[in-house]
């Protein structure tokens, strides 16, 4: 068994650079489904997400040579089968965009119920909604998603909820449709707006994207034969921010879009971090005991779910209490247990969690319940006095890459051993 073993309290200092965003790469390897051609991808983080996303369209009949460990070129022009092996697609929560594009493609698709973090209840039925709206049949047994259609004509879709998934997959179902896709009150994360824009270079027609409204004009064919460069991981830039924060260090992240952290930002401000904006990079560092704050989570431009336990660790550490609400998952808190083994004073109640601050955190051994828990375990190993162990690294390295080289390079006591 792997596990991290991190000794502080240290301060982290220096330089980081931020990796290709994860939730963007996952959807836009499933999206080259939908091309009868070659494209090139870069920018790709080198995490066990994407590995296990090329080797599901692998096994669909995809040719995928690396180029180097960031880019791939992959051709799509000879899909044999239209049944993703069930063991894959089962073990992470983006295979689900391979029935989008696969429908859109070929009309026919079979995969495993999505995987990936329990963060509580999970359901898909935005994502069946669209599908069926576009006219697929889609049926749900067995572990099983089967979804057909012998022509998908576009439509009008209303989501129910602001969701990320559904309206990426929608998406995706509506690019070679026939007709005007409407998707009324869309999400708009940085990743949707990735999507698009990848699509687009292959072809596609979307316009909208980052707004509520996205319409998709269907096209007859995405030609590819273009590059494509992943955008920048927002949650990264984020969990590093926080970690100059809790650990009252000082930190130039580099290779970042800085209007993605706008609401990260407000928030470092607001507990009395320091950041200074230089659109490709941002400069955040802390010199005190972090102030109290209220956090909600909502969707973007929203503080965003996936940086809430990082969150977690500045609040635990703050002078005063606070309070997270969180908006979008039941499960979210499973960390502030973790984080009390280490001497936090936080109280989770359903969707609810109040930190009173402590003045110091003490190593323990720790475990990580997924991947963004994970990463805010990191930044309490750092923070705490002592020697922490944490366990469970497959969840963090499903979307970070090179996790303790990097904060290994800004100053953390930080390795992995085999225990």
């Amino acid at each position: 068994m792997e596990k991290l073993v991190l000794t502080g309290p240290t301060p982290l200092k220096g330089e980081v650079s931020i990796s290709g965003a994860k939730n963007a790469a996952v959807a836009i390897l499933p999206a080259t489904l939908l091309i009868d051609g070659i494209c090139t991808i870069e920018n790709l983080p080198n995490i066990s997400d994407v590995k296990l996303s090329c080797e599901i369209l692998e096994s669909l009949g995809a040719k995928i040579t690396w180029n180097t460990k960031h880019s791939i070129t992959i051709d799509t022009s000879n899909i044999i089968t239209t049944k993703a092996p069930l063991d894959l697609t089962s073990k992470f929560r983006a295979s689900y965009y391979i029935i989008g594009s696969m429908l859109s493609r070929k009309g026919d698709i079979e995969v495993g119920m999505p995987g990936g973090c329990k963060l509580g209840a999970r359901p898909i039925d935005q994502h069946i909604k669209g599908f069926e709206a576009l006219g697929a049949n889609v049926i749900v047994e067995n572990g099983k998603i089967k979804a057909k259609a012998k022509k998908l004509i576009g439509t009008h879709i209303y989501m129910d909820i602001v969701s990320v998934g559904a309206t990426i997959n929608v998406m995706l179902a509506s690019v070679l449709a026939e007709g005007t896709t409407t998707i009324d009150n869309a999400a708009k994360e940085p990743h949707i707006v990735d999507v698009a824009n990848f699509l687009n270079t292959m072809g596609a027609d979307i316009r909208g994207a980052g707004t509520d409204v996205i319409k998709i004009n269907g096209v007859k064919k995405l030609n590819g034969n273009s590059t494509y460069s992943v955008v920048p991981d927002q949650i990264e830039a984020g969990t590093f921010m926080l970690a100059a924060v809790a650990s009252k260090g000082d930190l130039y992240i580099k290779n970042c879009i800085t209007k993605h952290l706008e609401s990260i930002t407000a928030k470092i401000i607001e507990v009395g971090g320091n950041v200074e904006d230089y659109g490709d990079s941002i400069h955040v560092w802390c010199d005190k005991r972090p102030n109290k704050a209220n956090i909600k989570t909502l969707p973007y431009p929203g503080f965003p779910t996936d940086l809430q336990p990082q969150m977690g660790v500045v609040l635990s550490l703050a002078n005063g209490t606070s309070i997270i609400n969180e908006s979008i998952w039941d499960s979210r808190f499973q960390y502030t247990e973790e984080l009390n083994k280490m001497g936090a004073k936080i109280t989770a109640q359903g969707k609810t969690a109040f930190f009173e601050g402590v003045k110091k955190l003490s190593g323990a051994p720790v475990y990580s319940s997924d991947l963004r828990a994970g990463a805010a375990l990191i930044i309490a190993g750092v923070c705490a006095e002592g020697t922490t162990d944490i366990y469970n690294l497959e969840h963090i390295d499903r979307g970070y890459e090179n996790i303790e080289e990097k904060f290994r390079n800004i100053g953390a006591n930080i390795k992995r051993v085999n225990e």
